[in-house]
């Protein structure tokens, strides 16, 4: 049986944001494919951390800056070690280079952070983005990452082709792997049978609170519209800015920590993800899909997403455009079905878990059975790994001498 040791940002909250779902995914994956898998985290686990012992997952907290790891990493032997976003990568990958150098080094990106942070800074700045903006630190962090692993995993198609044909990454370095979808059980709520709108969204996540923003700016005259409705808004560390927002009178509920997403979703009539920028998939989106929720969203939520199939629900291309966009999916019971089944239909046909899972293991194995040829190729990957390219690592060294 084959050993992957995974290395976590954060403890998987799957109830708390799309990346603790993802996590879960990837975890299946090799599952399926007999591998053990062992955990190790230096975050600390809070209420809402998934139990993986529950799914026969070793886990294992672990030190920054410590070589206690050296010897950890030694003792588990893994053949594959997964990076849980370039972070760890930076700051473990070294570690494992060293100890396990004929592990295979699998990078989960989650999102291209780099992307994210430009679109971020376009918009804060109330302009189109400029290639320049690409170029941050952040950029140069991430990029040499994904040069120093064996794979890149990567959830979008536009970030594929980003990195491709943009910035010119090896085909043979990335991997395209979006959320993961085993079997679609249609939900029997109707039309008539839901009420209000519904946003979600983990508060931590800059993304989501401007998308909130987004909403109760346009709340007012969606409200004139449809003054039955209610906006509820849910999602994990509401902050206090945002319980400012909550007022009974107009019909917008910050409602926080959803205990059930499924049940939230199965109440509502239409989702509203008014998202001005970000990066990657979005999970609210997908979890709509397939559950059966219509919804109102922007050309930045739907990116990479419905490929050639028609949305389930509306892409607003302004605000005007997302307010009467959002009356209508919430009184045309007909449009309304059509979306439901267009989100099922995209589901189906771009996130089902065979689509990939095959490929996926495949691309691994034949890593496996010859990464020397593999790394040999990716010449710019060791160039990275120069030590007079490692501040990374020395930086490390010196914290830990530093503490001792």
């Amino acid at each position: 049986m084959k050993h992957l040791v995974i290395i976590g940002t954060v403890w998987p909250e799957p109830n708390s944001t799309a990346a603790g779902s993802r996590m879960l995914q990837l975890i299946s994956l090799f599952q399926n494919n007999d591998y053990e898998i062992t955990f190790l985290c230096s975050a600390a686990k809070s209420d809402f951390s998934f139990d993986l012992n529950h799914i026969s997952i070793k886990t294992k907290s672990i030190q920054l800056n410590d070589s206690s790891f050296d010897t950890l990493i030694q003792e588990l032997n893994p053949e594959i070690v997964l990076f849980d976003r370039f972070m760890m990568e930076e700051q473990y990958g070294w570690r494992v280079m060293e100890n396990c150098p004929n592990a295979l080094r699998v990078l989960d990106t989650e999102d291209l952070h780099f992307l994210r942070k430009a679109r971020e800074l376009a918009f804060k700045e109330n302009r189109n983005l400029e290639f320049k903006d690409y170029l941050s630190d952040v950029f140069k962090r991430e990029m040499a990452s994904i040069y120093r692993c064996d794979l890149t995993l990567l959830i979008s198609e536009y970030e594929m082709q980003l990195a491709k044909d943009v910035f010119k990454i090896d085909s043979s370095l990335l991997f395209y792997l979006p959320f993961l979808y085993e079997e679609i059980e249609k939900t029997t709520i109707e039309f008539s049978e839901r009420k209000n709108f519904v946003s979600i969204g983990n508060f931590l996540h800059e993304p989501n609170w401007q998308t909130v923003l987004q909403l109760k700016k346009n709340w007012k005259t969606i409200k004139k519209n449809l003054p039955e409705a209610e906006l509820h808004v849910y999602g994990a560390y509401v902050s206090e800015k945002a319980k400012q927002l909550h007022n009974e009178k107009e019909g917008f509920l910050i409602k926080g920590r959803a205990e059930s997403v499924a049940e939230v979703y199965s109440k509502a009539r239409v989702l509203l993800a008014p998202i001005p920028y970000g990066a990657g998939l979005k999970g609210k989106l997908f979890e709509a899909m397939q559950l059966g929720l219509p919804s109102v969203t922007t050309k930045m939520g739907a990116e990479a997403m419905n490929g050639d199939f028609p949305w389930n629900g509306f892409i607003a291309t302004n605000d005007e455009d997302f307010i009467e966009k959002t009356v209508e999916l919430y009184s045309n019971e007909n449009v309304w079905e059509t979306a439901q089944e267009n989100g099922y239909t995209i589901i189906e046909n771009r996130f089902k878990k065979q689509l990939f899972e095959n490929q996926f293991m495949n691309q691994i194995e034949l890593l496996l059975s010859d990464l020397e040829k593999h790394r040999n190729q990716n010449f710019m990957g060791s160039v990275l790994q120069h030590q007079s390219l490692q501040s990374t690592k020395y930086m490390s060294k010196w914290i830990e001498a530093k503490n001792s």
